[in-house]
């Protein structure tokens, strides 16, 4: 009989969570304001991937939302997903709900793991919240909140690049700007354009260090998307480079990429000029590749004369096509050539042979292999350095995309306690059962559970069992009607990561309704005594 009503409970709250959240969200009994996505994973090698935690930002409309007074369950904002996308820490409801980009684990600050990203500004509110850079340390505790402290409107979407050392971040920049259009055959007609750039800001305080725009070095006819034919545009205008991100070498240099001119830049980190263009119109290099409307460039090996670059190549948009698949590129420039070389060194295919026509990541992995976020509902894959897939996976939803995707070694050690919920269900004194569900957001390290109950508030805590951590939320179901309960989380040498506070157990508002079927209330049993 204990078993039918456990299962009963059990079928009761897997009802009410199905017609509270879509059955591609997840739901909790310990964050019941959390459903966080859930993901579709395939593997095809696994002894092969890389070690390490996905970190993507979920969203479901790229711009921000207008305020309502409508409650709405936490589920766009960042999240960490282990390998077999079972969630390890959800902070959509740490940041309202809103918007974040660029989340990732960060390792370049210290010996200690820490996060980063971009909060995007508010909703029409007039330029009040311009949106904030966020580094996190490992307890989720916020160390630094990035301002914009100069004249732009926004923090820029499209990068948060936090340098070695952590004292200053790279960004990018966009500024309106009204311009004589005789750089397209124009003479003495002006017009509207999006400046595209970058900034170095120190991470303490938001300053600007150094800024960097396109207007001046980047003519207007390198875009591809615009042409003399193209009439004059009113505020904001036209966006002809579209920046997408930005990096820099280890001799100060910045890789700036470029998606409206298909162009990777190589910019002095001395006087601004472009010390080289690849792709494009103009590229500078003879290369054995092409490609187009790319992102998320990044230097993987870099020195004065040659460089190993990363990226994604698009080979698309929302309005048309340039090849037939999207793929991650790793190629190799020497300047020391006449004419200057670039070679195609790998080619990871997107694995449904499909087309990221918007946004997307490319990441080295530390044993060679390459991690590729192509955006558009979450798809990823992880691939050996041979091309081999290894892995591919996509949220389960269709109404959600991040517009980077992150795999990193991370220890997740949160300043809150474990969450734990316990209910008691039965039909009569001798047929109780209490029913645990615990979590601990954002623990990485958690191996297995124990369980306590006591007699009362001050009385000595009794170990009453211990399970194996299953899954974000863990359940456990002990005999007996127990109260005053606490969990520890215990990492698998034996040492206890955090304990929760003491709870009362939940108890059914109608008991006879719950399906008790004896003579009186009951009451909790001591758990000193039972066997």
């Amino acid at each position: 009989m204990l078993f039918f009503w456990v299962l009963l409970f059990l079928s009761f709250r897997g009802i009410v969570a199905e017609a509270e959240a879509d059955d591609d969200l997840m739901s909790f009994v310990t964050l019941p304001e959390v459903r966080a996505l859930k993901f579709n994973v395939a593997y095809y090698d696994r002894e092969s991937v890389s070690p390490g935690y996905w970190f993507v930002a979920p969203y479901g409309v790229i711009d921000p939302e207008a305020p309502t007074k409508q409650w709405k369950p936490c589920q766009v904002g960042p999240y960490i997903y282990d390998a077999d996308g079972t969630l390890v820490w959800a902070g959509s409801c740490m940041f309202d709900n809103r918007n974040i980009f660029d989340f990732k684990a960060i390792n370049n600050i210290d010996d200690k793991s820490h996060l980063s990203f971009i909060l995007q500004h508010g909703y029409q509110d007039g330029g009040r919240d311009k949106g904030y850079g966020y580094i996190l340390d490992q307890n989720y505790e916020v160390e630094s909140v990035v301002p914009v402290t100069n004249d732009l409107s926004a923090f820029n979407m499209h990068e948060f690049n936090v340098l070695p050392g952590g004292k200053t971040a790279l960004a990018c920049a966009y500024r309106n700007e009204y311009v004589d259009l005789g750089d397209l055959g124009r003479p003495n007609e002006y017009g509207w354009i999006v400046a595209g750039g970058f900034v170095e800001l120190d991470t303490a305080t938001g300053d600007v260090l150094y800024e960097w725009s396109s207007l001046g070095y980047i003519p207007i006819h390198e875009s591809v998307k615009v042409d003399s034919r193209s009439p004059p545009a009113s505020q904001p205008g036209w966006d002809y480079v579209h920046v997408n991100s930005i990096d820099k070498s280890s001799t100060g240099d910045y890789l700036l990429s470029a998606r409206f001119t298909s162009t990777l830049y190589l910019i002095s980190g001395e006087d601004g000029q472009i010390k080289w263009r690849l792709g494009g119109k103009y590229s500078d290099f003879v290369q054995d590749f092409t490609f187009s409307k790319q992102h998320h460039a990044r230097f993987v090996e870099s020195n004065a004369t040659h460089a190993i670059v990363s990226f994604l190549n698009n080979a698309s948009d929302e309005a048309e096509n340039e090849e037939e698949t999207s793929a991650a590129m790793f190629v190799q420039v020497d300047t020391t050539t006449t004419p200057m070389t670039a070679r195609l060194l790998k080619h990871y295919k997107r694995p449904d042979n499909g087309l990221t026509r918007l946004r997307g990541s490319v990441q080295t992995l530390p044993n060679g292999n390459v991690f590729v976020g192509w955006s558009e509902q979450g798809m990823q894959s992880e691939h050996s350095p041979d091309g081999k897939v290894l892995m591919q996976g996509r949220f389960a939803s269709t109404r959600f995309s991040t517009y980077r995707s992150y795999k990193f070694p991370f220890v997740g050690r949160p300043s809150t306690p474990p969450d734990v919920v316990a209910s008691v269900y039965g039909t009569d004194e001798t047929d109780l059962a209490t029913i645990f569900h615990v979590s601990w957001n954002g623990a990485t390290d958690i191996a297995t559970w124990n369980f306590y109950a006591r007699a009362d508030r001050h009385g000595i805590p009794v170990l009453i069992g211990n399970t194996t951590k299953f899954d974000f939320e863990t359940m456990y179901i002990a005999d007996g009607y127990l109260d005053w309960i606490s969990v520890e989380a215990v990492d698998k040498d034996g040492n206890v990561l955090g304990t929760s506070p003491i709870h009362r157990t939940e108890t059914p508002q109608n008991w006879r309704l719950a399906g008790f079927q004896g003579d009186t209330k009951p009451t909790s049993d001591d758990p000193t005594i039972l066997e």
